[in-house]
């Protein structure tokens, strides 16, 4: 285990998207904070100039700064490497295309300072484009509350800002391999929070910490395939907290009770995506081991 230097540790994992890095980056030098605190990039198997960015902006920023190679392609496998690195109790995952507000670290830490038994915490998230299509945003305003064994529906958190505590994500075994960008279903930090939550950890929505995404989606086919890609992961993230022990007869009564408020189409994927996963976990005998 690393030993405990900072309070918190910003963790950004990218794979060959070099230009978009740098910017957000650059952008980190806004943080305001007396908080000591470090920032970890995960460069998950890049070819293109990543390590050269990483290099040049190490040398020239006023906080530590660790550079992780990662192999093995799959965002939850980069960041799983990346909160094991961290040497902070409080562990913040930042996309590699989203700019912080200068009290964001503060946010993100006062957040975990008022509840010691929260687990996770994620933030608002904002536009920064106007001209990038209104998704993979959280607006809201109104703060959200997850008891420990409850309840996560998908899209309340998004996964482009959000901080753990870093003892909540070893409790839960770190993220799944099989979720996240480079994997087979969506919902990586989605399905983390589940069983953070069955591993007894509080969970929060607050629109304190703000970042703006700069996802730079134009157009109505790249909403389209994302929101299919989000169908695929939600399905598969519903079925495997359903085989789940602790959360099973939680997110069978909930699940059905969101589908009155969703469209039929939406729930055939849902259910096709998530015949599929208790299909793979069967063959790879996950659903044996619990």
């Amino acid at each position: 285990m690393s030993e405990r230097l900072f309070d918190l540790s910003l963790v950004i994992c990218t794979r060959n998207r070099a230009d978009q890095l740098v910017q957000t980056l650059n952008k980190l030098s806004v943080i305001r904070s007396q908080l000591s605190w470090e920032v970890v990039v995960v460069d998950n198997e890049s070819t293109d100039k990543t390590n050269a960015v990483v290099e040049s902006f190490a040398r020239n920023f006023d906080h530590p700064v660790q550079m992780i190679k990662q192999q093995g392609r799959g965002v939850a496998i980069a960041k799983n490497a990346g909160w094991q690195a961290a040497r902070a109790d409080i562990v913040v995952c930042l996309d590699d295309d989203c700019y912080p507000e200068p009290d964001y670290l503060d946010a993100m830490f006062k957040c975990f300072s008022n509840d010691p038994k929260l687990g996770f915490v994620g933030g608002r998230i904002l536009l920064y484009d106007p001209t990038d299509r209104r998704i993979t945003i959280q607006e809201s305003l109104e703060p959200v509350f997850f008891p420990a064994g409850g309840f996560i529906r998908a899209g309340v958190v998004q996964g482009a800002s959000i901080g753990y505590r870093r003892e909540a994500i070893n409790a839960a075994g770190g993220f799944d391999p099989w979720f996240g960008a480079g994997a087979l279903y969506s919902g990586d930090e989605l399905e983390l929070m589940a069983r953070i939550s069955a591993a007894g950890w509080n969970g929060a929505y607050d629109p304190t910490p703000v970042v703006y995404h700069h996802h730079g989606r134009k157009t109505w086919e790249d909403e389209v395939r994302l929101t299919r890609w989000y169908d695929r992961g939600r399905g598969a993230y519903y079925a495997k907290c359903m085989l789940n022990r602790r959360l099973r007869s939680v997110y069978i009564k909930n699940w059905l009770f969101t589908r009155q408020k969703e469209s039929w189409r939406r729930t055939v994927k849902e259910v096709m995506s998530g015949l599929e996963y208790v299909a793979r976990a069967g063959v790879s005998g996950r659903l044996s081991n619990g």
